[in-house]
């Protein structure tokens, strides 16, 4: 694990990063000019680099957004238990459910493949720790689980992805904590980025920012759940 002092460095220089860069990343870091702002959000799509496909599968009856920002089970679990209790209570079948777990700020390891998370050493930013080993997890505990990763195994990813479960994951963040990390794998940051980009899991759609895919969904019909 990181030394707390290491820790909290790490966490100012994130914090930093992202109150001087968010303003010129979302009018340019989606590659949009900045009078763009005249165009409405759903005809903007074409160049940008990001994709809203993700509202469109949104044809539920019951829809709901579960907004998480740390690496952590409850955002999953609370997905699941949204699918069992209509499943279960009012035999509503998943073909008329929406889900989306939306992965913001430190949440976005979540999204991460196990190759990311051994080479950048993803764990001990988060601070997870492998109960097997008592050591930083090498791999995405929360996406095919070993036995006793999860108190919930059929809350991991891939269980909720195939169940039709969306993910998105905020590209503010991504770039961040990429490049925050790069050095644990030995690269530039722009090469870190272009790296955990493309190591997204199947499922997670990259986002412009997270608290945009907040409002976009809720825009869509969405209630809104704190995932924690």
């Amino acid at each position: 694990m990181l030394p707390p002092a290491k820790q909290t460095t790490d966490r100012r220089a994130f914090l930093g990063t992202l109150a001087t860069g968010s303003a010129a990343i979302a009018m340019v870091g989606a590659g949009l000019p900045a009078t763009a702002s005249a165009a409405t959000p759903d005809a903007v799509e074409s160049g940008s680099g990001f994709s809203e496909a993700w509202l469109g599968k949104l044809t539920g009856k019951h829809k709901q957004f579960f907004d998480a920002t740390s690496t952590n089970q409850f955002s999953l679990t609370f997905a699941m238990n949204f699918l069992n209790s209509y499943n279960d209570v009012y035999r509503i079948p998943d073909a008329n459910l929406s889900a989306v777990v939306g992965l913001r700020h430190f949440a976005i390891a979540t999204a991460l493949t196990d190759d990311i998370w051994s080479r950048y050493r993803v764990a001990e930013f988060v601070q997870a720790m492998d109960p097997t080993t008592k050591t930083p997890y090498m791999r995405n505990f929360l996406s095919h689980p070993h036995e006793g990763d999860m108190m919930f195994p059929n809350a991991s990813v891939d269980k909720l992805v195939a169940r039709g479960v969306q993910f998105t994951c905020c590209s503010v963040a991504l770039g961040v904590v990429s490049g925050l990390l790069s050095k644990n794998a030995g690269v530039t940051p722009e090469v870190a980025k272009a790296e955990w980009t493309a190591g997204l899991l199947p499922g997670v759609t990259l986002v412009p920012s997270g608290v945009l895919a907040v409002n976009r969904a809720q825009e869509k019909g969405c209630t809104y759940c704190s995932g924690g």
